[in-house]
């Protein structure tokens, strides 16, 4: 999980957020949706950013990757759609915070909304206690 500053700042990226964002860009190089001096310039991007959000920018602008089919499928299957947002516990590696706020309408907990780069899905995650 990627750390976040003191008094609520900018989350630090971590090493796996690094490793996750780059691994992203190598799919979408082997797909040749990337040049490689553009595969350069964005894993430079990502490795050398100190937040979270710094290095996510580096995949913002991609599409989404396809879902592989499951192993020892005989034909691919269609990609279901999700729905778009689910909640969590804590964000993944690699989300990007939104700065956007609700209160669960069912619990009264005030959820940050997260933004996760690869396939653009919102993800709610409780707010911590102040």
């Amino acid at each position: 999980m990627s750390g976040s500053a003191p008094g609520g700042g900018r989350p630090q990226a971590s090493d796996a957020d690094r490793e996750r964002l780059v691994a992203l860009l190598r799919e979408h190089y082997a797909l040749g949706q990337l040049e490689l001096d553009e595969l350069d310039r964005r894993v430079g991007l990502v490795l050398g950013a100190r937040h979270i959000d710094e290095a996510a920018a580096a995949v913002a602008d991609l599409p989404p990757l396809a879902t592989p089919p499951a192993a020892g499928s005989a034909e691919p299957r269609p990609v279901k759609r999700r729905r778009g947002h689910a909640e969590a516990a804590k964000p993944a590696a690699g989300w990007i915070p939104t700065g956007e706020r609700f209160r669960d309408p069912t619990t009264r907990t005030v959820m940050q909304v997260w933004i996760d780069p690869a396939d653009h899905s919102r993800h709610y995650i409780p707010e911590p206690d102040a």
